[in-house]
């Protein structure tokens, strides 16, 4: 059986108010959700100097639990999606833990620099840790439609054929979608660039 049909496998349960559907659904999908969260961490080099993947998908978990309570996502891409909004979160309520004006690393030095976008497909990414948490949470702002996209195809690395077919749609419009998204986030990086 494929991750996918048991994934909606679990999230039917969890639709029907099975009470052991939402442990099922995030220890079914923990280790893609690791992977996701180290990825995402990639994107935080001054968080990652306090906090490691395991810290983070902790907190991010429990946040999904919670979130499990109250949504009901309808299909994995949904699912993944919310999961990437509770890593997203935890990412910036870490950033600014660690770096607002009274952060443990507010008065340290960190060597790590950004990470550049590296593949063509990638928004600009901004150059400033005040810059990346303003930059994630335009992510969240987002339209649903293009959020999504953003979370599968630079959040998550899955493949634009592979989320054409996660959220249901043709690749020309997933395709279409992505290039908005970069878009609109690239002038929000203009903005605070410039600001």
């Amino acid at each position: 059986m494929s991750h996918t049909t048991e994934l909606n496998q679990r999230l039917e349960l969890l639709r029907i108010g099975s009470p052991e559907a939402r442990d099922q659904l995030i220890e079914h999908s923990c280790e893609r959700l690791k992977k996701l969260t180290r990825k995402m961490l990639k994107k935080f080099p001054k968080v990652r100097r306090w906090s490691d993947t395991d810290d983070v998908l902790q907190v991010a978990m429990m946040r999904l639990h919670r979130a499990l309570l109250v949504v009901k996502p309808a299909t994995p891409s949904d699912f993944y999606g919310l999961a990437a909004v509770q890593i997203r979160r935890e990412l910036i309520d870490l950033a600014r833990h660690y770096y607002g004006a009274e952060g443990l690393g507010a008065n340290h030095k960190s060597d790590s620099g950004l990470i550049l976008a590296s593949e063509q497909n990638e928004p600009e990414e901004p150059a400033s840790l005040d810059a990346w948490t303003r930059f994630h949470e335009a992510v969240g702002a987002l339209p649903d439609e293009l959020r999504q996209v953003v979370d599968l195809v630079w959040y998550e690395g899955v493949s634009q054929p592979e989320a054409a077919t996660l959220i249901g749609v043709s690749l020309a419009t997933l395709k279409r979608r992505w290039a908005e998204s970069r878009l609109r986030l690239g002038e929000v990086i203009l903005e605070l660039e410039s600001g």
